[in-house]
């Protein structure tokens, strides 16, 4: 039986603490957009709803004024498909940079690295990606991001744990590189690939300044934008919200604006369980070597 010991229950007490302060405020956005504005404005809104609705939800994802459904779309369309693109580009840069017959690899992995620690700026890049044609394309959310340095070098680095065997026995039954990449050590990656895809995924999602600068045009905006014109911007000509009355409900700003965030953090969490079993062991794998 376990000795009894006052350290560990102090530390355990602060770990649920801390726990509560990181769950409540997204309880209390929840609890404020299934609301009625009347509870919200009483300040009578703690952590349960009071008047329970679905209003708020209903009508910001119904009007396109707004533009919150257009954002969630425009959102969910850069987070699979650039995150596609980012493990795909990541694990084919990883894997050929993980072999030690490729000459000048760590010359390589320098530029990567250099990239990485000095980055030009937002002056120097908005030129560049103006004269590639990324300005107010979609193209900008997907090819920037295609290869994440940090990723890059967890995912060599688990690749590199690899037995080597396992390339000498496929070379010996005949397979060439891209057979051995996709067939042998893809199989054996899925840990880092649910790693590295989470990363991008929430990466991608949660990007603001791109998409700021660079997608002008509304319907190319992201739920992040969107959030940003509705709730920091909307007295400086952004979306404006007003107080409206539906089927009965009072709908304030609040509750409108508590219902978009809240359904701009949902979708990112949703992914979470079904890649925690790789998770774990692919930052472990991917970030120790010894």
């Amino acid at each position: 039986m376990k000795k009894f010991s006052w350290f560990d229950l102090i530390n355990n007490t602060l770990l649920v603490l801390v726990a509560l302060l990181c769950v409540y405020p997204f309880v209390l956005i929840m609890a404020t957009s299934l609301s009625d504005g009347k509870a919200v404005v009483a300040g009578s809104v703690y952590l349960l709803p009071k008047g329970l609705n679905l209003e708020a939800y209903k009508y910001i994802l119904g009007n396109e004024r707004l533009g919150v459904t257009a954002g969630l779309l425009n959102s969910l369309f850069y987070t699979v498909v650039g995150g596609f693109v980012a493990v795909l580009v990541t694990f084919m840069t990883a894997y050929p940079l993980s072999r030690k017959r490729l000459i000048g690899r760590y010359t390589i992995m320098l530029l990567f690295l250099f990239t990485w620690v000095f980055e030009a700026g937002i002056i120097p890049n908005y030129i560049v990606y103006n004269g590639l044609g990324l300005v107010n394309s979609w193209l900008v959310m997907i090819l920037p991001m295609a290869v994440n340095t940090f990723l890059l070098i967890i995912t060599k680095s688990f690749l590199d744990e690899l037995p080597y065997e396992l390339e000498e026995a496929a070379v010996i039954d005949g397979a060439n590189d891209w057979q051995i990449m996709w067939r042998v050590f893809f199989p054996l990656s899925k840990p880092i690939i649910a790693t590295i895809s989470v990363f991008n995924a929430v990466y991608i999602w949660n990007q603001f300044l791109i998409p700021m600068i660079y997608l002008q045009d509304r319907s190319m905006q992201p739920i992040t934008v969107i959030l940003y014109n509705m709730i920091i911007n909307s007295s400086k000509g952004g979306t404006s919200l007003e107080n409206i009355t539906v089927n009965g409900v009072q709908l304030l700003p609040q509750n409108l604006q508590a219902a978009s965030i809240f359904l701009a953090v949902v979708p990112i969490l949703l992914i979470y369980p079904f890649t925690q079993r790789f998770f774990t062991k692919g930052m472990l794998l991917g970030s120790v070597k010894g």
